[in-house]
């Protein structure tokens, strides 16, 4: 029983160091809940520690861990109903703030710096990003895609822009070094244990 609590120790440790403080997703209105539990998991998966719920046309969701493998255990949730709230927390954090969009004047995913401080906003299933977001973003990016349909799924672009910043910070050699500060990491893993 206790090598079996050291090794389930020594795995939150591991997975809490690799946890990248300076990523993180925004759904904005994303009622589906198959697609919210989706966007957990590859949050989870690419070491994303926290997302954020930005909700203005829609009550939040409910999260359910049957669903999400319990994805929403390990990942920190932060709500917002105003715009206001929520720039001011991402931009508060030094991050730039991208919308996904296939406006004009949105670039390819692969001409962001995703080894800086970032959020990306995904939009809802059907309108996109909310306007009065976009509106204070630093940039707009998308996908590129090759065929006939224009959009991906948002639970599957979601996990698409993840990959593509996990590649760049992997690159970086970002994920084999902690960006918690010791306090950061000693509250988060007390946390963590409470779960576990």
């Amino acid at each position: 029983m206790r090598d079996m609590t050291d090794r389930r120790r020594a795995k939150l440790e591991k997975v809490l160091r690799q946890r990248q403080k300076g990523l993180t997703l925004v759904m904005d209105n994303v009622w589906d809940p198959h697609n919210v539990s989706a966007i957990y998991r590859s949050c989870d998966a690419f070491g994303v520690p926290e997302v954020h719920l930005y909700y203005s046309r829609c009550a939040f969701p409910l999260l359910s861990r049957k669903t999400s493998a319990s994805a929403f255990k390990w990942v920190d949730t932060v709500r917002h109903s105003s715009r206001e709230d929520l720039m001011a927390a991402l931009h508060g954090q030094g991050m730039q703030v991208l919308a996904t969009s296939c406006s004009p004047e949105s670039r390819p995913l692969t001409e962001y710096d995703f080894t800086r401080p970032t959020a990306i906003i995904m939009g809802n299933e059907h309108s996109g990003v909310s306007p009065e977001l976009v509106a204070d973003v630093d940039g707009e990016v998308y996908i590129p895609m090759y065929g006939m349909v224009q959009s991906f799924n948002v639970s599957v672009a979601s996990a698409l822009m993840l990959a593509e910043a996990s590649r760049q910070r992997t690159l970086a050699g970002m994920y084999g070094e902690s960006g918690w500060t010791d306090e950061e990491y000693a509250r988060r893993l007390d946390a963590w244990l409470e779960k576990a």
